[in-house]
């Protein structure tokens, strides 16, 4: 296994933008995990949606409004959250900052 396999160092790991005021960096995958830092602006959207990944997410950094199925909450710095497969969800940046994003399986559709 190569260290490029394995290591994803910030400074050499690219950030794709993803749309205004949203940019991603994949940290790491193999077929059943992926983990993805997600950098927001202030109101920054991140529009609802669903997939079939289960997804655990951290906020590392920043303020959001987190919206998951029918419920609204606003969770700052050191709060996480979950989404069961097939619920819709998304976010609204209220503070600049970072999400965390881990999935399973990894989300082919982030590999280009």
């Amino acid at each position: 296994m190569s260290d490029s396999a394995v290591f994803f160092e910030n400074e050499t790991t690219h950030w794709e933008v993803v749309e205004d005021k949203i940019q991603r960096q994949i940290g790491g995958f193999d077929d059943s995990i992926m983990m993805v830092n997600v950098r927001f602006e202030k109101g920054g959207i991140g529009a609802l949606h669903h997939h079939h990944h289960a997804q655990v997410t951290h906020i590392s950094e920043g303020r959001f409004e987190v919206i998951i199925g029918n419920e609204i909450r606003v969770l700052k710095k050191g709060d996480s959250f979950y989404i069961p497969s097939d619920v819709m969800h998304g976010v609204v940046c209220l503070e600049e900052g970072m999400l965390i994003d881990v999935f399973s399986p990894m989300r082919e559709d982030f590999i280009k």
